[in-house]
């Protein structure tokens, strides 16, 4: 007598979303974690610049994981708050985004200028795919001591190395290397640092 091999149990949402599947954002699943990533949002946005420990609170709430030491001035806005990872000494300044469904991971003593926006979120180019509601993610992460510039743009997929500084106003569309200086739409390397540079 033959028997049926046990099925997989079926994958969530959130599963595809993390795995960089096509996926539905629609899903009760992730609809209640965007409320929740909204409520959050919506209370350190409106905190005061005098409740330094409520806003910390409100971060470490949000965030995966973030290091001891973190400074992110409002507004800040995010999809989901819990697929952001984060090292010691981050500072964030006015309006940042970041789109995460999937991972970014933001190393050690990392700074943003205002206005910096992260996208791990992205569509498929197939129009009738696009339209018919899925959509997917790549990972974004982010090397130590590495500086973006205000108005700058990562695109989702994106690796950046360490000691890296991106110019204000760059779109960085690939992977950066360590130890350089990029600029540009689309972001490209203008010339590497020095260790000894403090330029």
């Amino acid at each position: 007598m033959q028997h049926e091999p046990p099925s997989s149990p079926a994958r969530s949402e959130r599963d595809k979303m993390l795995a960089g599947e096509l996926y539905l954002a629609s899903d009760p699943e992730l609809s209640a974690m965007r409320l929740r990533c909204r409520a959050l949002t919506e209370r350190f946005n409106a905190s005061r610049a005098d409740q330094p420990a409520e806003r910390a609170a409100i971060i470490r709430e949000l965030f995966g994981s973030v290091g001891e030491r973190f400074e992110i001035e409002p507004t800040f806005k995010c999809d989901y708050g819990s697929n952001i990872h984060a090292g010691d000494n981050l500072f964030m300044n006015f309006d940042c985004v970041i789109l995460d469904v999937c991972q970014v991971r933001i190393g050690r003593s990392c700074f943003m200028g205002p206005g910096v926006h992260i996208y791990a979120a992205t569509h498929p180019t197939d129009a009738a795919v696009r339209c018919a509601g899925p959509e997917y993610g790549k990972p974004v992460t982010i090397g130590n001591r590495v500086w973006i510039g205000g108005r700058s743009v990562i695109l989702p997929g994106v690796t950046i190395g360490d000691d890296v500084v991106i110019g204000t106003g760059s779109v960085v569309t690939r992977d950066v290397a360590r130890g350089v200086v990029v600029v540009g739409n689309p972001a490209r390397v203008i010339r590497s640092i020095e260790s000894s540079n403090h330029a």
